[in-house]
């Protein structure tokens, strides 16, 4: 059976529908019976890239500053290409796993994995919030097969867009191997590089934009008691965000104390070990289809805090320490209970980790794959 991914994505630097991607792609050949080709946005491959275009971000960038329309021309460009590979390659099925499907000649299947667009339009730029809009509509529609990645994505898809219920697929994603429990040893070098040491640190996952919640972050932190914050500082990893201009006052007076510190992006080994070596992660997030991050953390063995919001108790069950993400005090109060109280944090990082063995991207594979041959036929 053979099938065209949609890879073009892993051109820029990985987040998370790169991460679906890639994990995707690996587990899908690990089943066996499936020929996968990958479209990279300019040629087809049947292998993953092994890193992102240097300076992909920079230069995309530079493009839509130069060009008007630049979104619509370098699809077209694409939608050349795309069909150039799949006439040659000929494949039974396309999966496209964001909002912009191309055009194909057969049976297509759609994964969708928010719906930030619709609920925080002003996280994105204009011209790229305008082609989601006229993109998404005729893609689900032409879509055989919806993937999301949970049952709250699979619920708004049906509700905002009139789609009938048995066209959408719920297929949870899984973490990496390398999210694990790691020994202090393990971590004191790596760690060095940021000049913390193991579980003396509090970590925050995010693209800095509105809807992670980085203000109740930053807000909670800095409520902390004087003696907590010199033990703990807080890490914030991520790239910057659209829209962010409100954060950057409290943020830069945070940065100015020293005891928060932002981190910018971070390599995906950097950021496992980082992860693996805080005392907790800080996830308030206002929406979230999945929220890979919470899951990555209880693999590793790091207990989580979040909010009660969108998809994110279908990933921490029991396992997370839930909060009101407009409660500056309370989210203060979870902080100083995980720092505070061995036992708490303990119980916590024990549940995490059971909680993390019921999702895999074994699991969202064989769910993918299913649903490729329920389409083929084979």
């Amino acid at each position: 059976m053979r099938i065209a991914l949609n890879a073009s994505i892993l051109r820029a630097p990985r987040t998370g529908i790169g991460h679906y991607v890639a994990e995707l792609f690996s587990a899908l050949r690990n089943l066996g019976g499936i020929d996968l080709e990958l479209f990279d946005g300019w040629s087809w491959q049947e292998g993953l890239p092994s890193a992102s275009l240097p300076g992909y971000s920079k230069l995309s960038g530079a493009v839509k500053l130069l060009l008007p329309n630049a979104y619509q021309l370098r699809r077209l460009m694409q939608q050349h290409r795309f069909d150039r590979g799949a006439r040659r390659v000929s494949p039974a099925l396309y999966h496209e796993p964001s909002l912009w499907p191309f055009d194909f000649d057969g049976p297509m299947i759609m994964t969708v994995h928010d719906l930030a667009h619709v609920h925080y339009p002003q996280t994105q730029p204009v011209d790229r919030l305008r082609e989601i809009e006229r993109q998404v509509n005729g893609g689900l529609e032409r879509a055989s097969k919806i993937l999301v990645d949970s049952q709250f994505i699979a619920s708004e898809v049906v509700r905002h867009y009139s789609v009938s219920a048995d066209k959408v697929v719920v297929a949870p994603l899984g973490h990496s191997r390398r999210f694990y429990p790691r020994s202090f040893e393990q971590l004191n070098v790596p760690l060095a590089e940021h000049a913390v040491r193991p579980r003396e640190y509090l970590l925050c996952i995010g693209t800095v934009e509105p809807r992670k919640n980085l203000q109740l972050v930053i807000d909670g932190y800095l409520a902390l008691p004087e003696a907590l914050r010199r033990q703990y500082p807080l890490l914030i990893a991520g790239m910057p965000g659209w829209r962010n201009e409100q954060l950057q006052g409290s943020l830069q007076r945070a940065l100015a104390s020293g005891q928060v510190r932002l981190l910018g992006y971070l390599q995906d080994n950097a950021l496992a070990e980082l992860l693996a070596g805080a005392r907790l992660l800080l996830f308030p997030s206002l929406y979230e289809g999945f929220g890979l991050p919470v899951l990555e953390a209880m693999a590793s063995g790091t207990p989580v805090i979040l909010s009660r919001r969108a998809a994110l108790p279908e990933v921490a069950g029991d396992a997370g320490l839930y909060i009101d993400p407009e409660d500056i005090h309370g989210c203060a109060s979870a902080l100083q209970n995980l720092l505070e109280d061995e036992a708490a944090w303990q119980a916590r990082r024990t549940a995490g980790l059971l909680r993390a063995q019921d999702f895999s991207w074994a699991r969202c594979a064989q769910i993918t794959a299913n649903t490729y041959r329920e389409l083929v036929g084979s």
